[in-house]
């Protein structure tokens, strides 16, 4: 993929990722699941790989805090799920494998570094596992969708010309 085509995917997939939030969200505890961003980590880790979708997910995450539709919980969540999911699928070049990455990025050490955040940033004093279940759920329902979307967009994404 050229870094035109590159960027331009990029841009649309952080569009999807605010417009997303507005509408497909649901309260897990004392956060809220965006199973959308989720469902982005692992699309981008596989189509476009680790750097990349890192960037969107810091995009996603800026402007949907801008725009007063999230929190900063966004950022340890969204970060480390992509993260992962680019590092995951790097390794092992399966769906799968970004979908575990996913989860194991968002769920557990996502939901971990939200607790310095909460408690610094937000002035919220939160317990060791406060995120932990909403943030693995929301992953979960978000890798649902991206198992579901990516065998439709991937061959799409691929092709020399869109």
């Amino acid at each position: 993929m050229n870094k035109t085509k590159q960027m331009t995917v990029m841009a649309a997939f952080i569009a999807i990722g605010v417009l997303g939030a507005s509408f497909l969200w649901f309260p897990t505890g004392i956060a809220r699941a965006f199973p959308v961003q989720h469902a982005l980590n692992v699309i981008s880790a596989v189509v476009l790989g680790p750097i990349p979708t890192v960037i969107i997910a810091f995009g996603v995450g800026l402007v949907r805090n801008l725009l007063g539709l999230g929190t900063l919980l966004a950022f340890p969540g969204g970060l480390a799920g992509a993260i992962a999911a680019g590092l995951f699928f790097r390794m092992r070049k399966t769906t799968t494998a970004a979908i575990v990455g996913e989860i194991i990025g968002t769920g557990i050490i996502g939901s971990l570094l939200a607790i310095p955040v909460a408690r610094i940033l937000m002035d919220q004093a939160v317990g060791v596992f406060a995120f932990v279940p909403g943030f693995i759920i929301s992953s979960l329902v978000g890798s649902v969708i991206a198992a579901l979307v990516l065998p439709k967009i991937k061959p799409l994404l691929e092709k020399e010309t869109i």
